[in-house]
């Protein structure tokens, strides 16, 4: 039953078999695999609403998880320790240099409070309008490395060097009563505290300036992709919102992040192809 014939090329008849149901429906999931892997044209408000809503649940999360203050306060003594032992704990000295300068230390704070924003945003835009084959796995990066940063709040809380008590930290924002921060200051109760591990600051920070640096075009944007976190890593550091293993995490989860891509796509973004291929049937 379900026998049908082929001729061959030596024109000679052979019986054949239609495929069993297992059959076609291994051959369903393969070829569903294969069309959710394949890029396809990103739809502006599908990506306005998808990343309005993500960002949305990242904040509900993080801000819902406990302000565990005396657990976060102990992981601060160790991280401190610990930089100490390794000879990397200059966050204060920097943290103190960088105040006494008035217009360097405000212009910081608001890079701060803004720029991850910013600058993250319109790397996404740029990546719709001009790398639209790209567009989806480059997301996916941002997406499952804020994701696994979750994690890193809930298991581990961690208080920011200024809230250390007796650290002599500098909480900029308040002296410079700068705007825009929920670090510190008037809106300080709108965010988790103690949620300071990872640094998302870093992580999506060194997501544009590797993406930049990937697709640019022109080598002085590749240089400023590459600037971009590094400055970043600077300005944590001084406004005394991080540590520098802070910033070690970050990029644990970025590298997560692109390990996710790679799995799924068989392939890093930025080597996928810049426009959207046509569908095989």
């Amino acid at each position: 039953m379900g026998e049908m014939t082929v001729t061959t090329l030596e024109g000679r008849r052979r019986p054949t078999t239609s495929p069993t149901a297992g059959e076609q429906d291994d051959r369903f999931g393969r070829n569903l695999l294969r069309r959710l892997r394949t890029p396809r044209r990103p739809r502006l408000w599908f990506e306005i609403l998808l990343i309005a809503v993500s960002y949305w649940t990242y904040s509900l999360i993080r801000n819902a998880v406990p302000e565990q203050k005396s657990a976060a306060l102990r992981n601060a003594d160790w991280i401190w320790d610990v930089e100490n032992t390794l000879g990397i704990a200059v966050e204060r000295s920097v943290n103190h240099a960088v105040d006494s300068v008035t217009w360097l230390i405000v212009g910081m704070n608001y890079y701060y409070a803004t720029l991850h924003f910013i600058v993250t945003l319109s790397v996404l835009v740029w990546l719709y309008r001009s790398h639209p084959g790209r567009y989806a796995a480059t997301r996916l990066v941002l997406f499952a490395t804020t994701a696994v940063a979750l994690l890193g709040y809930y298991l581990y809380p961690l208080a920011p060097p200024r809230l250390m008590p007796g650290g002599d930290f500098i909480d900029t924002v308040i002296v410079h009563n700068t705007w825009g921060s929920m670090a510190s200051g008037d809106l300080k109760n709108m965010s988790n505290q103690y949620a300071a591990m990872p640094s998302m600051h870093i992580g999506w920070s060194l997501w544009c300036g590797l993406t930049i640096f990937a697709l640019a075009s022109v080598p002085w944007a590749k240089v400023l992709g590459l600037l971009y976190p590094v400055a970043t890593l600077v300005v944590i550091v001084a406004t005394a919102n991080h540590f520098w293993l802070d910033a070690v995490g970050g990029m644990i989860c970025l590298a997560f992040g692109y390990a996710v891509v790679r799995l799924w796509y068989g392939a890093f973004p930025y080597a996928l192809p810049q426009q959207i291929p046509p569908l095989r049937a």
